[in-house]
């Protein structure tokens, strides 16, 4: 069974970023695609949309933008900013859960075995 804190990142009520959010965005810079990396995450293009659209809202330039077709179709990239934000999201994550491992470990006992 894995146990382990979650860290979000709110901008009033909206997630501006989390770890669903980080997932899309590595996937998003694997395949270069929105409908490639829900694919890929086993999530709805329509989620993975809604969930670009509110991080590009959240921060001071969008963290994802369009890519022009050509002879191979359009995408999408992660920007510089994205990129940067992904990394420092990742190491926050890092450190929260090192900060709060003793406790975890404890909090762990407490919890019920799962079957699934």
């Amino acid at each position: 069974m894995s146990v382990k804190p979650r860290l979000r990142i709110l901008l009033g009520a909206d997630i501006a970023i989390g770890p669903g959010k980080a997932d899309l965005l590595e996937a998003i810079r694997r395949t270069g695609s929105i409908s490639a990396a829900a694919r890929e995450i086993d999530m709805s293009y329509r989620r993975a949309w809604m969930l670009v659209d509110t991080m590009n809202r959240s921060f001071r330039a969008p963290l994802v933008e369009a890519v022009k077709g050509g002879a191979g179709g359009g995408g999408a990239r992660v920007t510089d900013l994205g990129l940067d934000v992904l990394a420092r999201y990742r190491e926050m994550e890092l450190k929260a859960a090192a900060s709060v491992s003793s406790e975890m470990r404890e909090f762990t006992r407490l919890l019920a075995k799962r079957t699934d």
